[in-house]
């Protein structure tokens, strides 16, 4: 599937482009960054962006994915990522978002989650969309609660990160649900 832009009050959500790959290594390279999520290497060079870009391109593709870069309205600039990694089966999709530590307490990544979700739910026809986040990382369970997730479970060291094991704190939101107007 063509990936559309999407806009909100102060972002444009849109396909990642290699010439972002400057900018995803300096921004997802940053250990705070990567030690908040599960997928994003420490250190993180130019390939690793590189392929991080053809890997949402193929995934879109393939109808697996959709996963947008997260700019500025006002200048173009990445401020990190959101994307919904697609269950076709199962009618359902997993929330996952970044955002580059200079940008954080900004509320951008409650603003382009919110956004993907209901381009998951009106566009995609979604009847799910979930999300995890480290037990250590209370402001990405901040975002899920404003997006209108619910909090339905602890997973407790149910993955390893650096040689430890992590909990996992899941919430999830129906196409039935109340869906949070924009703030």
């Amino acid at each position: 599937m063509p990936l559309p832009t999407l806009q909100t009050a102060r972002l444009i959500l849109r396909a990642f482009e290699l010439k972002d790959v400057p900018d995803i290594v300096r921004l997802a390279g940053a250990r705070e960054v990567a030690a908040t999520t599960l997928r994003i290497p420490h250190p993180y060079s130019d390939n690793d962006a590189e392929t991080f870009v053809a890997a949402v391109r193929r995934k879109a593709d393939e109808n697996q994915a959709v996963v947008f870069a997260i700019t500025s309205r006002e200048d173009a600039r990445l401020f990190g990522a959101v994307g919904l990694e697609i269950q076709e089966a199962h009618n359902h999709a997993e929330l996952g978002y970044w955002i580059g530590v200079p940008y954080w307490g900004h509320g951008y990544a409650t603003e382009a989650a919110r956004a993907v979700v209901r381009f998951g739910f009106n566009e995609l026809q979604l009847n799910r969309i979930c999300a995890m986040h480290f037990v250590e990382n209370p402001r990405s369970g901040n975002v899920l609660r404003k997006i209108g997730m619910r909090h339905e479970g602890c997973l407790r060291q149910h993955v390893m990160r650096w040689d430890a094991f992590h909990d996992l704190e899941y919430y999830a939101i129906l196409r039935s649900d109340p869906f949070p107007e924009d703030e």
